[in-house]
């Protein structure tokens, strides 16, 4: 992954919290608002080095506290176990295949809620939870599996638009001389 890939990825970290912040058109049609940032931890954790996906995570984890109710940090360390996780199992994970991608991006989206609430309740911070939550959280798992597979598709038509392609090698050698015949 080059260092251009990198600053797309966090440029896109930037873009997406400021999307979740700014747009608030989905929030008020569904009553949640979708998270893109374990979507983002995906495509970063299994696509880029360790220190892309761990600015991700801390970035985005800042951002996104910066800009919601919670304790600034507090979104950082759920974001990295996901990322991490997924970064020490990468060579097992099919990340071309577009069911794949929205089935991590799911269980991303879900996940990473899950142990932020659990952070928020062990700091003896009282979050706002009811059965209006496990719709949010529902939204939140389902909105961040389709948004996984777009991301993909999105910085890989970066990828093809910006990086040079390798070129294929073949054995055949054009200034090779073939003998045909007998002795």
């Amino acid at each position: 992954m080059t260092t251009l890939n990198s600053i797309l990825v966090l440029v896109a970290t930037f873009l997406a919290v400021f999307w979740e912040a700014a747009f608030d058109g989905i929030r008020h049609f569904l009553g949640a608002q979708i998270d893109l940032l374990p979507a983002l931890m995906v495509y970063a954790s299994l696509c880029c080095g360790l220190a892309t996906m761990t600015a991700v995570a801390v970035i985005g984890g800042l951002l996104f506290d910066t800009l919601s109710a919670n304790p600034l940090g507090i979104t950082i360390l759920p974001l990295f176990v996901c990322g991490f996780v997924l970064y020490s199992q990468r060579e097992l994970v099919l990340r071309n295949q577009l069911f794949a991608q929205a089935v991590i991006g799911l269980a991303a989206s879900a996940i990473v809620p899950l142990l932020t609430v659990l952070l928020l309740l062990t700091c003896s911070t009282a979050p706002l939870l009811g059965w209006g939550s496990l719709w949010q959280w529902l939204v939140m798992a389902l909105g961040g599996a389709m948004a996984t597979p777009v991301i993909f598709q999105f910085f890989e038509l970066f990828d093809r638009a910006l990086n040079y392609r390798r070129t294929a090698e073949t054995s055949f050698r054009p200034d090779r001389e073939i003998r045909r015949g007998r002795k």
